[in-house]
């Protein structure tokens, strides 16, 4: 992995090249070079061991993902503020299984920072308002499933919120 400040400076050089071999009339490799600067500038936007790690999650491969994860050295300087959020959201889902209080602070950070998508910020609302439940903070957990459900618009989370509202209700 580059630092994110590399990936830029080597977009530069190889978009430079690329003129240099429009000026030289060698136009298919000016082309394919300016193709080629956009791989490090989609790279910096979207870490790739943050790629690799949502496509082991996807597959349930949760060490995988962790192994991904782990090779992310200095997260606050090498990610972009998004990037960060995602870091600590993916870290929040693979601890939340065995270490809430971990899994907590990681999604908390995750919210704080900013996710993209209105799905993912709905899942990390969800499982603080389980953590919340668990730990019999009935307020706030109402106040995280109100929120999750705003921001679930596909409704995919449906059944886990009517789920938890009615284990809300026993407490």
């Amino acid at each position: 992995m580059f630092h994110k400040n590399i990936k830029i400076v080597l977009a530069v050089l190889i978009f430079a090249t690329a003129i240099w071999q429009f000026t030289e009339s060698n136009i298919g490799n000016g082309i394919f070079l300016i193709l080629l600067s956009l791989i490090p500038v989609f790279l910096y936007f979207k870490n790739e061991y943050i790629l690799l790690a949502f496509l082991k999650l996807r597959k349930q491969d949760f060490p995988g993902a962790k192994n991904w994860l782990d090779k992310i050295k200095n997260p606050e300087t090498a990610l972009v503020r998004k990037q960060q959020g995602y870091y600590n959201y993916l870290n929040g889902l693979m601890l939340s299984q065995t270490n809430l209080n971990q899994s907590e602070k990681f999604f908390r950070k995750a919210i704080e920072l900013g996710l993209n998508m209105d799905m993912d910020l709905a899942v990390a609302k969800l499982n603080l308002a389980g953590i919340a439940m668990s730990r019999r903070r009935k307020m706030e957990a109402t106040t995280l499933l109100n929120e999750a459900k705003k921001l679930d618009k596909q409704g995919m989370l449906k059944d886990q919120i009517s789920m938890m509202k009615e284990q809300m209700k026993k407490i």
